[in-house]
């Protein structure tokens, strides 16, 4: 069951460690090392200790270890960690990993459950062994496929993967051949992803060359709809525009952000919204860490939305989930949507009106980004 109660709230830990840099990625992360992560630990217990009034006046929702690679962290830190959080036992606790880590790592898994880790995101990403090795991934769809039944089999059902799609020299039969891995597996979640060229990436730096590889616009729509088509097929609905789940299993944490719902975020490089207030930690592994202890900011960003914008920005994000906004609900907690962005809503080809309620229709699941732009 969600957590409900008064100021409820998320909070993220951003794991910025790992093995090596996909080049496909653009979140903040170093080479993982012993000392390294002994140094996040001790920052984040200092994080969270100035956060400790906040915490203590909260109903914490969820809580979620992403990265970089949270799969890579020793058991202990991850305890440390939920030890220092007061939270209700039942609620969404994820960790992102990479399927090289919980390939073999039974006795891992059996620990993560131990100290309360219920939910595993897995990087799959796809099932094809040779885009996997254009993407840079180490692991192998067999050994993906290996780390999920893994999981599954030793008391984390609550699986979600990752899945990519408009890779360079992807085609159909390559993006079918993955669809019919899904089939026969036991996840309860897929979050799908079109590769883009993020800024300060390797695959940026060469997007000239390898743009003409990429699928076509007529390709990628077929994937999509390929993958919408076979999922619902599993009893995995999209209730976002880029999350599937079984009925039960949809991400509680990751609905929030799209809901307005307050988070805290703790380690470098990662973001908080909280009072309508939008701030980013210093993206910087040392800085971050000793920051703490020569009692400096260790905020490298932050805004304040005007009430004005902050309505339009969160009804943009709010139509990303599937059931839609509910107008009379959205103003009595936000305020008033104004009259021209409801005429606006109204003329477009992207939402569709069922009395009181808006809804992304196909078009508007294709065109998002188009219909978030007419908003804001």
């Amino acid at each position: 069951m969600p957590i409900t109660g008064k100021n409820l709230l998320s909070l993220y830990f951003h794991i910025p460690f790992c093995k090596k840099k996909c080049p496909y990625c653009h979140f903040y992360s170093i080479y993982h090392t012993n000392r390294d992560e002994n140094d996040y630990l001790e920052a984040i217990e200092h994080h969270l200790d100035i956060n400790k009034n906040i915490l203590k006046n909260s109903t914490i929702g969820s809580i979620y270890f992403g990265g970089g690679t949270p799969s890579l962290l020793d058991i202990k830190t991850i305890e440390s960690i939920l030890n220092k959080i007061s939270y209700s036992s039942g609620i969404e606790i994820t960790l992102e990993a990479n399927p090289d880590d919980l390939k073999n790592g039974k006795e891992k898994i059996k620990d993560l459950k131990k100290i309360g880790i219920n939910r595993i995101s897995l990087g799959a990403q796809t099932f094809d062994d040779n885009l996997l090795k254009i993407l840079g991934r180490d692991h192998s769809s067999k050994e993906a496929i290996k780390a999920i039944f893994n999981i599954h089999d030793n008391g984390i059902e609550n699986i979600s993967i990752d899945l990519m799609y408009d890779i360079m020299g992807q085609d159909l039969s390559s993006w079918m051949k993955t669809l019919s891995e899904v089939k026969k597996l036991p996840i309860r979640h897929i979050s799908l992803y079109n590769l883009t060229f993020e800024e300060k990436t390797p695959f940026y730096k060469k997007r000239e060359k390898l743009s003409k590889d990429l699928p076509s616009e007529k390709e990628s729509i077929t994937f999509l709809n390929r993958a919408v088509i076979e999922f619902e097929k599993l009893g995995l609905k999209r209730y976002e525009i880029s999350a599937f789940a079984k009925k039960g299993f949809e991400s509680f944490h990751n609905l929030g952000y799209w809901q307005g719902r307050d988070f805290l975020g703790f380690g470098p490089s990662a973001f908080s919204y909280f009072e309508k207030r939008r701030f980013q930690n210093i993206s910087n592994f040392k800085k971050y860490c000793s920051s703490f202890k020569n009692n400096a900011s260790f905020i490298g960003f932050e805004e304040k939305l005007k009430r004005s914008d902050s309505i339009l920005e969160l009804l943009a994000i709010s139509l990303r989930v599937a059931s839609g906004v509910d107008i009379f609900e959205f103003e009595k907690k936000n305020g008033k949507i104004p009259i021209t962005t409801l005429d606006i809503l109204k003329k477009s080809d992207f939402v569709d009106f069922d009395k009181n309620k808006i809804f992304l229709n196909k078009k508007g699941f294709l065109f998002y980004d188009s219909l978030a732009s007419m908003i804001i």
